[in-house]
């Protein structure tokens, strides 16, 4: 610092009369007000769920390695499943995505499956990760299995699809019994494609759902709703589809990445990145009034494909592949997998950006009743698995933390802060949500500092009260905003426990910064 700047600090001290980090500019400051006399609502777990595709290495060399020595005889990594036991994922989609156009799931299932070209992301499929497997997958780390259909596939194919999990008796169900699974899976999501609009697709949504309801009535069906774009304009719901296939619905998936791809890997800055945080919010409030506007609003919002980054694949996906060893199709698979897999892009916005997507699920959550990071492993997922073990990137932990610290409802809060901008961007400083027990006087609150490197002066009320006293609470904060986790250093960026105490009511929050606390009222 140069000696007139430590003059004018200086000066600055001298009319305060105090440490100048004490009296910090309004835009410094935030005011969280939870009306603790308002109902609390419930909110569905299942918004912590995941999605998984075969692509990169998702599937294999993700949780599905069989022969590596830190795989079961089963080919299921232990040490994936226990990481994702930490996240008590409740339900999973499966198997795309793209991928899912050229799926065909009889050729998955069985003892003679053969590998084929997968057009699609231009890869050889090996074809041993099937329906079997996917669900045993589920099973060991407690999730619902959720199937998404080829949507190009006629309605017999997927029906039996549907037998094969679920049916007690018929065809479908002993082909299940010989691969050695007497029982049902009773499997009760499901996906009529995925990313299809067109009226055909449509048609075939209505048909293959309306079959589906006939035969399995408690199953839960959705297909394509809604999928986003870039920036702030965001697509509804489209009529023909609420008008066609409407009443045989139960969901409606909506799908949003909001930092772009590109040939070259993009790279994005904090400012850029945790200046989307909003975006999803106004993204469910569009979808919500779109179905209210026609008259669907008792179907549920399943955003069963979201991420801050959409994943990098240049080159793909494609409709036809002739040669999957033309060096121009490897080139661009190789520049996919070291795109996704660059530690140094999965900063504290991924943390942070996670967060706000999860206080926007819960404040709408008599809307958004599911929810599937994408995905889950790998790619831009939270948990990144490598040969030798894995590493949980940052927005791992912030899954860990909701899943695993919130109460089980949502409290009524109002949040005043000042804002950060990026261009024509911008977004409040602090976000928060309130979770209360249905006792009503368990709360666990989360506070959510954006700013790159300021800290917050928060003032909590609780209803009338100031917060007063000391509580425990778990802080997930890096050294800097870029701060990421790599095999080198796995643990740079992890939660810690702390005790944060609250004096008239005001707390100071960490930059980029991540805070649950916990109280008893």
């Amino acid at each position: 610092m140069k000696i007139n700047q430590l003059f004018s600090l200086a000066i600055l001290i001298t009319i305060l009369g105090c440490n100048p980090r004490e009296n910090q500019p309004v835009t410094n400051q935030a005011t969280v007000t939870i009306n603790t006399e308002a109902k609390a609502k419930l909110y569905d777990p299942m918004i912590f769920g995941g999605f998984i595709e075969h692509f990169g290495r998702q599937i294999y060399g993700g949780f599905f390695e069989p022969g590596s020595p830190l795989a079961d005889d089963q080919g299921f990594r232990l040490d994936v499943i226990e990481a994702l036991k930490e996240l008590k994922v409740p339900v999973i989609r499966w198997p795309g995505g793209c991928f899912v156009d050229a799926y065909h799931w009889q050729k998955g299932v069985g003892e003679n499956r053969e590998s084929y070209g997968e057009f699609r992301w231009g890869v050889i499929e090996p074809n041993i990760f099937g329906t079997d497997e996917f669900v045993e997958l589920c099973r060991r780390i407690g999730a619902e299995p959720y199937i998404c259909h080829n949507g190009l596939s006629d309605v017999q194919e997927n029906l039996d699809w549907v037998a094969y999990c679920n049916a007690t008796e018929g065809r479908f169900s002993e082909m299940r019994k010989a691969n050695g699974n007497p029982e049902p899976y009773n499997v009760r999501f499901w996906s009529v494609g995925n990313e299809r609009y067109d009226t055909a697709y449509v048609d075939r949504v209505r048909n293959t759902a309306k079959a589906m309801k006939e035969l399995y009535p408690d199953i839960q069906i959705t297909c394509s709703g809604s999928q986003g774009s870039e920036g702030k304009e965001m697509p509804g719901v489209q009529s023909y589809l609420m008008e066609t296939a409407g009443e045989y619905l139960d969901y409606v998936s909506v799908h949003n990445y909001w930092l772009a791809r590109g040939n070259e890997l993009p790279r994005y800055d904090y400012i850029t990145a945790i200046s989307r945080s909003e975006m999803p919010e106004d993204y469910m409030k569009i979808v919500v009034k779109s179905l209210s506007d026609q008259s669907m609003g008792r179907l549920k919002i399943a955003f069963d494909e979201w991420n801050l980054r959409a994943w990098q694949h240049p080159g793909f996906p494609r409709d036809r592949v002739d040669n999957y060893e033309d060096p121009e199709i490897l080139n661009f698979v190789e520049q996919r997998i070291q795109g996704n897999d660059l530690a140094s892009q999965y900063t504290m916005a991924d943390a942070l950006f996670a967060a706000s997507f999860f206080n926007a699920c819960l404040r709408h959550s008599e809307h958004v009743s599911m929810a599937n990071i994408a995905p889950l492993v790998n790619t831009r997922g939270p948990l990144f698995v490598h040969p030798q073990g894995i590493v949980k990137r940052t927005h791992f932990h912030t899954i860990a933390m909701y899943a695993n610290e919130l109460e089980a409802q949502v409290g009524e809060v109002q949040v005043m802060t000042g804002k950060l901008t990026s261009g024509s961007d911008s977004v409040a400083i602090v976000d928060a949500i309130a979770t209360v027990d249905k006792t009503g006087k368990n709360w666990a609150i989360a506070l959510v500092n954006r700013h790159p490197s300021e800290s917050m002066t928060c003032k909590l009320r609780m209803g009338d009260k100031l917060l007063s006293g000391t509580y425990t609470a778990s802080m997930l904060t890096g050294d800097s905003p870029d701060s990421f986790n790599d095999i080198e250093h796995p643990e740079r960026v992890a939660p810690r426990k702390i005790e944060l105490t609250f004096k008239k009511g005001i707390a100071n929050l960490q930059p980029h910064s991540l805070t649950i606390v916990h109280l008893t009222q």
